[in-house]
């Protein structure tokens, strides 16, 4: 059971995480289809901090430059995003396919390269980073903590006071909802979305870091980060795009997640005598059954994936 637990929380902070990320980018009017390539960009930028920073640094000082790479990646390339939504006025959900696309398989390249150029042959080579790992965590009892679940807890309570309790969440939810209003008021639109995009990818970097060094023992680039994008997406539109509903969904969904990693410590769920992947399946049948049952009862922000026009009112 605690195992169980251990990982529903960290699979739940991977899929909050990004799943807020989501919400701010959508709060702001822009569709963000592109998280799970922010994702393996995230998880990119972090392992190469942890690859090349000098060794020994203390625990504290691996967490913060390992969390700034890989916030920076990840934001650095949601501007591809922002560029293409805001100043192009391109189809959102098309750049948002392109980018998961890009995402996994330009990590992949890179990654080969640089092993290529070190005469290593394992492409998953550039995260063997076993010692730098071990600064995330922290035993208690028989509990395995991860700081990153602080984080993510830190990052929900955040959330919620920057959208519904200061002046610029307000003002990112009005671009959402009525651009032309809130232009009318003089807000920025452009740079109230470009906010919203670059948060989005400040969260979904984040979210790709902790996958990779909590969420699975060994990981490859060309795998990419197996769906929790758009798992993430589906935690936001169960969520209805508010912070607090987003943490229950991917408390649900982790749970579910966790259940592939852990059944065979359950009796019960052995004697189904159901193959493993049968079980690394559920959240994503979940996800099917739960958005078929509540898709119509969802509220999206009204002028998301809408370029905006200063001339249309």
């Amino acid at each position: 059971m605690i195992l169980l637990l251990q990982y529903t929380l960290i699979f739940a902070s991977v899929l909050m995480l990004v799943a807020l990320g989501g919400c701010f980018s959508e709060h702001s009017g822009v569709i963000n289809i592109g998280l799970e390539g922010i994702m393996v960009m995230g998880a990119l930028g972090g392992a190469l901090m942890m690859k090349f920073m000098p060794a020994g640094m203390p625990a504290f000082g691996i967490i913060l430059l390992v969390v700034l790479a890989s916030i920076a990646l990840g934001m650095l390339y949601s501007l591809l995003l922002a560029v293409a939504a805001v100043n192009f006025k391109a189809d959102q959900t098309l750049v948002g396919t392109a980018m998961n696309l890009l995402g996994t398989a330009a990590a992949t390249v890179f990654v080969k390269a640089m092993n290529t150029a070190e005469s290593v042959d394992n492409v998953s080579s550039i995260i063997q980073y076993i010692e730098p790992k071990k600064a995330f965590l922290v035993n208690i009892g028989s509990f395995e903590f991860n700081w990153f679940m602080l984080l993510a807890l830190i990052a929900l309570v955040a959330s919620y006071v920057v959208l519904y309790k200061t002046r610029f969440g307000l003002r990112l939810c009005a671009c959402g909802e009525h651009p032309q209003a809130a232009d009318s008021v003089g807000i920025n639109v452009y740079k109230m979305r470009y906010a919203g995009v670059l948060i989005s990818g400040l969260l979904g970097g984040l979210g790709g870091i902790v996958y990779i060094t909590a969420g699975v023992s060994e990981w490859k680039f060309e795998n990419g980060v197996a769906g929790f994008g758009f798992l993430a997406l589906a935690v936001m539109i169960f969520g209805q795009w508010k912070p607090t509903r987003i943490a229950l969904a991917a408390l649900l969904f982790g749970f579910f997640r966790a259940l592939g990693n852990v059944y065979t410590g359950f009796d019960f769920l052995k004697a189904m005598e159901l193959p493993s992947s049968v079980y690394n399946m559920l959240p994503y049948i979940i996800s099917l059954v739960v958005l078929a049952f509540t898709s119509k009862k969802s509220r999206a922000p009204k002028a998301e994936g809408i370029p905006y026009d200063k001339g249309q009112r």
